[in-house]
């Protein structure tokens, strides 16, 4: 996977698409850091690629609640795993 500057990304965008069409996923990085992934997708397949993104970053969320569950040495029922993705979500909507 290829990493992009944000500062690449603005003055060389054009090189930076023909990388994506190449690498079909580049990773952003700011001060050395990654902050985002950019996939290559098209419109046949977008609602699927999106479908499978959201999904991907919901399980991501389970499995950081688990895991932080874990540490704190208490268990959370699925009922208030889900009540934190619910919070979640709608403070992500704001």
């Amino acid at each position: 996977m290829r990493f992009v500057t944000v500062r690449d990304l603005r003055s060389k965008s054009a090189q930076v698409w023909r990388k994506l069409s190449e690498e079909g996923d580049l990773v952003i990085t700011s001060k050395g850091r990654p902050i985002a992934v950019v996939s290559a997708t098209d419109e046949a397949h977008l609602e699927q690629t999106l479908r499978r993104h959201r999904q991907a970053r919901a399980a991501s969320a389970v499995s950081q609640l688990q895991q932080q569950s874990l540490k704190a040495q208490r268990r959370l029922s699925p009922k208030q795993i889900e009540a934190e993705i619910q919070a979640t979500r709608k403070a992500r909507r704001r």
